[in-house]
Parts: C-alpha cells; structure tokens; sequence
C-alpha cells in the first residue's frame, strides 16, 4: 500500500501510528526525485528502503509524511511527474501494489494515475457525489490520453449504500444505465469502520463476522474475480 494522501491516515491505519523519520517515508523517496542522477540503469527503484511491514499478514506499507505538501510545488516545476512510474517499474516481489490518493486531483494523485493499470473510485451515493465522479472520470480519461494510454477504471465502488433508502438506489441505478463500470459490491454505513479506525485494526481482523467485513471480502473477490 503506497499512501500518497499526506494526512497520512492510511499509513496510521495500518501501521498503527504515524511516522515522524521523513527519511523512512514517501517524502525521501520524492526529494530524491529532486536529486540528479537517480534512477540510473542498474539502480534500485528508490522505494525499496521506505517500505514497513504492517502487522498483518503479506502486508506491507510506503509511509506517507506531512512533509509532502511543501515538495508538490518543486515536483511539479520540474515536472517529475513521471518518477513514480519509473520507480514502480523497477520493484519486485509484490502480488498487488495499491496506491491511496488524496481527495483532490493534485500532482500526487496524477503521479498515481500515471504509474498505475487500473483505478478504483468510490462513490457515496449523493448527488454531490455524482457531480464529482463525472469530474474524476474526465480527469482520468485525460490522464489516459495525455500519459498513460493503459490506464482503466477498474470500477465504481458504491459507498455508504443504504439498501431501503430510495435516492441511493435510484442514483445506483441511473450511473449503470448510463454504462458507468459500477462494481456489484455495496458497502453500507457503519460505525465500526470509525471503530477500526481507532483501533488501527482493518474491519476484516477487528470485526471479522460482522456484515460489513463481508461486504469487503466480496469487494476483494470482485476485484480480484480474474
């Protein structure tokens, strides 16, 4: 799991805190990227000393760091927008690499469009919502034009879903009939995400007979159906 969101809660999440060293996290490998001479042939991606193990099993975690948001203006002036791709290309040994996004489409959020295969958009079922997944999706279908002719939407994963509530359903039903790849898989509200969260604990090991780990497991099994 790459956390390129700088509040870092993905990599609190799972790592169980924060990490304070800037050295051992994505903000090194990023002020590298402002270095000359990185990334020759032969060298290493850059990635591979920033890399923790979490807790969980064949789970592994690039930190993410406060120290990110000064660097976007400098990355961005130097347009190392492409770094990220380069360095991925170059790691080995994972089965899935997944990379957490902020919420804005920034030069971090494009730098993961660019290195990836595929993209997974949430979408709580509201009409705001709605109005910013069209603007995600040009965004990305501009990003395949411009950078990354392989990229695909790999789906549209409905969230805070609630089945016996009328608009979310009908805004579901609107967004298949339009043709939009929304994933079967529904993700309902509730409280034991936040308690999760607090917890530093995924839903699947804090709550794994509850409703809504189910509801991840047939996610996963979706995504992951070929």
């Amino acid at each position: 799991m790459i956390d390129l969101d700088i509040q870092g809660n993905t990599t609190q999440y799972l790592l169980g805190e924060r990490v304070d060293d800037a050295d051992q996290t994505l903000a090194r490998f990023f002020k590298e990227c402002l270095s000359l001479g990185i990334f020759g042939k032969g060298q290493n991606s850059g990635l591979e000393n920033i890399i923790h193990k979490s807790p969980f099993p064949n789970l592994y975690v690039m930190p993410s760091h406060p120290e990110l948001e000064p660097l976007q203006s400098r990355l961005e002036s130097r347009y190392k927008i492409f770094k990220l791709r380069e360095a991925l290309d170059h790691l080995e040994g994972y089965d899935a690499i997944y990379i957490d996004t902020p919420p804005v489409l920034n030069f971090y959020s494009q730098s993961a469009l660019i290195a990836a295969d595929k993209c997974l958009i949430p979408f709580d079922c509201d009409a705001f919502s709605r109005e910013a997944l069209y603007t995600l999706m040009q965004a990305v279908g501009e990003v395949k034009a411009d950078h990354n002719a392989n990229l695909e939407i790999e789906g549209i994963i409905v969230n805070q879903y609630q089945s016996q509530a009328n608009l979310p359903r009908q805004i579901v039903e609107e967004l298949v009939a339009e043709g939009h790849p929304v994933l079967k898989s529904r993700i309902s509200p509730s409280v034991k995400v936040r308690e999760s969260h607090s917890e530093s604990k995924p839903l699947v090991y804090f709550a794994p007979n509850h409703k809504l780990a189910d509801e991840f497991r047939a996610l996963h099994s979706e995504i992951h159906k070929d």
